[in-house]
């Protein structure tokens, strides 16, 4: 009964509120956890973890700006007095998977997205990801909205490596549901062995594994009922408020309904159009080329003893 009045309630205000044009801006705070207690052969000091926490803390923390009207909305971290590089290794992975400005049209159902993959800039043209949402009866209060919770399943892209993670050493057979590099022994282009089949390649591309599918829990408020939320998310019956996906949470934190002024909600123009399977092609051929330049390197080294 819970269950059935909540969406009464939604279809109510909905009813109420979409004869008046709505407009504004919510703020996201965003924290993605990383689990360091796996990386490295012999584990990780304290010290060490913390120090490295702080090094990733710009690509781990951040806010964004979801501005939106009744079908259009622009989503961008907002701008900041902190000067992030990409560094090397996992730093320039992860800050290479997070898109720029993100475009959505509800009612086209299209999708644009500004990437910058090393050095490059893309224009991804698709459609907006359809999950299925299933709306719980839960419900709670963020700040002064009343939220009900939703659940979905994603399927995780061959480029988000927001969402990698280390290999359990421990474990070497393939757990449900991830993706594992195959661990057979390669021979570089000038034979020589830069990796063993018994066990993890040193080929730190190789100990990465991405999980086929996560559950994407977000939380909506029928009190703004537009379908509209931070990033590629979108489709439930109210404004997503708080969103988790694997280890990575979106909070809002503020909202500023129908404003003076708004900031022109345009797509993005800058970059080489593409397809999301398309780009997907251009990472896993990025990947592949580093990891050949690591074997190359790893061989030469071998060499050299």
């Amino acid at each position: 009964m819970k269950k059935y009045l909540i969406i009464l309630v939604c279809f109510m205000s909905i009813s109420w509120i979409q004869a008046q044009n709505f407009s504004g801006q919510a703020y996201y705070q965003s924290k993605t956890t990383v689990d360091l207690d796996n990386f490295g052969r012999g584990g990780m000091s304290e010290d060490m973890k913390k120090q490295i926490m702080a090094r990733m803390k710009s690509f781990l923390e951040k806010t964004y700006v979801l501005t939106f009207d009744g079908s259009e909305s622009v989503y961008e971290q907002e701008a900041s007095l902190d000067v992030a590089t990409q560094g090397r290794g996992w730093g320039m992975m992860m800050a290479s998977a997070a898109p720029g400005i993100e475009y959505k049209n509800l009612e086209e159902g299209s999708l644009v997205q500004a990437h910058e993959f090393f050095g490059k800039s893309f224009l991804i043209k698709d459609e907006i990801p359809a999950l299925e949402w299933e709306v719980t009866n839960e419900t709670k209060m963020i700040g002064a909205y009343l939220a009900i919770k939703a659940r979905a399943v994603k399927q995780v892209k061959a480029n988000d490596f927001s969402m990698m993670r280390r290999g359990n050493r421990r474990n070497q057979k393939s757990d449900q549901g991830v993706e594992k590099s195959k661990n057979t022994q390669k021979t570089g282009p000038d034979g020589v062995q830069v990796a063993k089949s018994d066990s993890l390649s040193r080929d730190p591309i190789d100990q990465i594994e991405l999980p086929k599918t996560i559950e994407v829990t977000a939380w909506f408020t029928p009190q703004i009922p537009l379908g509209h939320g931070p990033g590629e998310y979108a489709g439930l019956p109210g404004l997503i408020l708080e969103l988790n996906a694997d280890r990575t949470t979106l909070l809002c934190s503020k909202i500023v309904m129908n404003p003076k002024s708004l900031p022109e909600i345009e797509a993005p123009t800058k970059g080489t159009v593409v397809t999301q399977a398309e780009f997907e092609d251009i990472v896993t051929k990025k990947t592949q080329e580093m990891r050949e330049n690591w074997r190359n390197r790893a061989g030469r080294r071998g060499r050299g003893k």
